[in-house]
């Protein structure tokens, strides 16, 4: 991996520390998860054995554990834990929607435009606060921490800091092995007040209660920036009418959610599967109705140059392909996926990413068999304006 992709990361090539990528990997992290105390330990921190975190969102991420097969793995246990866990994979799911609807328009504020400025780094006065530090350097060393974790970031970027949510977005996405443009845009929309009621304001109260003993140690611990929570009020500004509407109303819910079967064309079966990074795992429905087929990847080497990700991101998804190649061929490619893709037959799942449906588009006749993703909740026409309106619907 550094041999071939060194070029495209500003970081080293290196595995994470707390997730190994592949389905092998997946499968042992959901048997061993027991959603017993979830509602009141999810947000702990430290001690790391008491969070209640699942730390499944890498492989939920990169389609090796699908939403369903999540959502049934904690059915039996206790009522509140359960309804709590599976109210964060629907919010997971509506992530997906408002990202499938709207796609790239995600990157403009969806409620109104914060106050930005500054620079677009974390600055050294931050690394030295513990809060803020160790994050920081758990996220930069294994991709990985927990929710509570990422809105202390947020919240002290863009709300403390004043600064374009957008650039702290881009930083997290970055080396999160989870980062998604779905979920991460919509966490740091609502933490900042750019697409919920209010932006979330954190304190040294809530790091004392999420991760006692954080402060004693901290060099700031006599004058803590986070101490009292600062004067905010609502960020100004609306949202463009053109995008008001399409969060009221999709015109076009079939192009949303895809395929609800399979869709095929051409005259011949196809000869390829095509895997994404949405969906790397066994159950990819292309991947399964062809175990006969090589599956071929491409490192989308336009793609990263300009994504810049974390050397370690690089490695959990070559880790996926390794695993993967365990039980069937499996063809990696360094290029770009319309150039590897054009001559041949090939079937695959269709991400609800607007990138994916850009090469699809390009590929044409290539693509001879497309696959309905396996939605949780099938996207629907009425509003996406937020969580709440998208659930009643």
């Amino acid at each position: 991996m550094a041999h071939h992709l060194s070029h495209l990361t500003p970081t080293p090539v290196r595995a994470s520390g707390s997730h190994r990528g592949g389905q092998v990997a997946a499968d042992r992290a959901l048997d061993g998860f027991d959603v017993t105390g979830y509602a009141t330990t999810r947000s702990t921190v430290e001690p790391i054995e008491r969070r209640g975190a699942s730390g499944l969102s890498p492989w939920i991420r990169h389609g090796l554990l699908p939403l369903r097969r999540v959502w049934a793995h904690v059915e039996g246990g206790p009522t509140r834990d359960v309804e709590r866990f599976r109210d964060e994979l629907l919010w997971q799911e509506y992530a997906r929607h408002l990202y499938a609807r709207l796609g790239v328009r995600t990157r403009r504020s969806l409620r109104a435009d914060p106050p930005a400025g500054g620079d677009e780094q974390w600055s050294a006065e931050e690394r030295e606060m513990a809060c803020v530090g160790a994050e920081l350097t758990a996220l930069e060393r294994d991709g990985w921490i927990t929710n509570q974790s990422r809105l202390w970031l947020a919240s002290q970027w863009s709300v403390r800091g004043r600064r374009a949510w957008q650039a702290g977005e881009d930083l997290m996405f970055r080396s999160l092995l989870d980062g998604s443009r779905a979920a991460n845009r919509l966490g740091w929309q609502w933490t900042s007040g750019a697409g919920s009621a209010r932006p979330h304001v954190w304190t040294r109260d809530q790091v004392e209660q999420r991760a006692p003993g954080r402060c004693a140690g901290c060099a700031r611990r006599d004058d803590c920036p986070v101490e009292a929570a600062p004067t905010t009020g609502h960020p100004d500004g609306s949202v463009d009418p053109g995008l008001e509407r399409l969060l009221r109303h999709d015109d076009v819910p079939h192009l949303t959610a895809g395929p609800r079967v399979v869709e095929r064309s051409g005259d011949g079966p196809p000869d390829t599967v095509w895997l994404t990074a949405e969906s790397l795992g066994d159950g990819d429905p292309a991947l399964a109705a062809h175990p006969g087929l090589p599956a071929v990847f491409v490192f989308d080497e336009p793609l990263l140059g300009r994504l810049r990700l974390s050397g370690t991101r690089l490695v959990f998804l070559a880790e996926c392909l390794a695993d993967l190649a365990t039980r069937r061929p499996v063809e990696v490619h360094l290029g770009e996926p319309i150039r590897v893709l054009a001559e041949r037959r090939v079937a695959v799942t269709a991400a609800p990413v607007p990138g994916h449906r850009r090469h699809r588009s390009r590929l044409g006749d290539a693509v001879v068999e497309l696959h309905p993703w396996p939605w949780l909740v099938t996207p629907h026409d009425g509003s996406v304006r937020s969580f709440s309106a998208w659930r009643r619907r």
